[in-house]
């Protein structure tokens, strides 16, 4: 079988069925149903925060932001994450200003955003790149500053803290994933939070149609909701997610050994943070080392991936802005296997190609 970076937690089919049969028995499939519900209040109440609504997926959720918070001209955000980052503020009409990476963190430098505002700069869209969070109380107090909007893309960031503060209560908005790919997930999925009230309400309507009620509209919306069926997912799920978090940190204390005495770096994490061991990426010394070392691990029928290249300021849709150090780093970033039904075994082997190939 092959190792690939990641494989989704399937919870015993026993258990989930468990939570189908509530669906069957209510006949409510989708709308807001109850299991939708109850997944909502559990997740807000495990993160602390006021507001949080369930959505299809994490990308419909950074749209829904953009959109709730009434964004327009120039946002500024990081070239080095996901492409739906860059993608959704297109996607909104509005235009991705890239300010470039901190290498140590591989997260957006405060320093850098400050050179990029202007007159048509309306927000900052941060991510908080494989649940290491950016510098969170540089970028609030730039946005006072210059009365800029903050949205975060916690999309990895889930039961991630910093400072014994959830990261996704930081911003005005944050938006978190819960795709098969992610440690908890519901199959497909997502969700919006934020403490701000008004947007809170703007979002609550703009992820339904604009609802209000069944023959009223409060305004412009979208079809944003989840289904009865993946809640039942998450909330299968939901129980494991300290034991799988464990499983993670041990194969990631496995990789920290094995590298410890090699030319591989890791991403700096401050010391208040909570992490959930969500990726393992090591920088390598080149992309040729790169290279080699991952068609060394493809030989073996073992997949890592490029989380994340190329960096986004390269997409012929962003236009030609300069980012040299995410463009460096995104060459040389890989991720290497990380899942709770890992081996041990595994995991040696994976360590041993590496050590033998850099």
């Amino acid at each position: 079988m092959p190792i690939n970076v990641t494989k989704s937690y399937l919870p015993p089919l026993e258990e989930y069925t468990k939570q189908l049969a509530r669906v069957w028995e209510s006949g409510w499939v989708t709308n807001n149903g109850p299991l939708a519900l109850e997944l909502e209040a559990k997740l807000k109440e495990r993160f602390g925060v006021k507001h949080l609504f369930l959505l299809n997926n994490g990308t419909i959720a950074l749209q829904i932001a953009i959109k709730a918070c009434g964004l327009s001209g120039e946002i500024i955000t990081t070239p080095f994450s996901y492409v739906a980052t860059t993608s959704s503020i297109k996607w909104e009409g509005c235009e991705p200003v890239f300010a470039d990476i901190n290498p140590r963190t591989l997260s957006i430098d405060p320093a850098q955003i400050e050179k990029k505002i202007t007159d048509k700069t309306t927000a900052i869209l941060a991510t908080h790149v494989y649940g290491i969070p950016t510098e969170v109380e540089k970028i609030q107090a730039i946005a006072e500053k210059h009365h800029l909007r903050v949205i975060y893309d916690a999309a990895h960031a889930f039961d991630c803290s910093y400072k014994n503060k959830s990261l996704l209560s930081y911003g005005d908005v944050s938006t978190i994933s819960f795709h098969a790919t992610k440690l908890f997930h519901t199959g497909e999925g997502g969700a919006i939070i934020t403490s701000d009230d008004e947007l809170a309400h703007k979002i609550s309507y703009m992820r339904n149609f604009g609802h209000n009620g069944t023959e009223h509209f409060w305004g412009l919306g979208i079809n944003g909701k989840n289904s009865e069926l993946h809640a039942a997912m998450g909330l299968t799920v939901l129980p494991m997610v300290p034991e799988i978090i464990a499983r993670r940190k041990e194969i990631s204390d496995q990789y920290d050994q094995a590298f410890a005495s090699t030319s591989i770096q890791r991403p700096l994490m401050p010391e208040s943070l909570k992490y959930n061991y969500s990726y393992y990426p090591v920088i390598l010394e080149s992309e040729e080392s790169l290279l080699k070392i991952r068609a060394a691990l493809n030989h073996s029928d073992i997949f890592p991936r490029r989380y994340f290249f190329p960096s986004l300021n390269m997409l012929e849709y962003t236009g030609n802005q300069s980012a040299p150090f995410a463009e460096d780093i995104s060459k040389r970033v890989l991720c290497l296997p990380l899942y709770y039904e890992l081996q041990d075994e595994e995991v040696k082997l994976i360590t041993d190609i590496i050590q033998r190939n850099l």
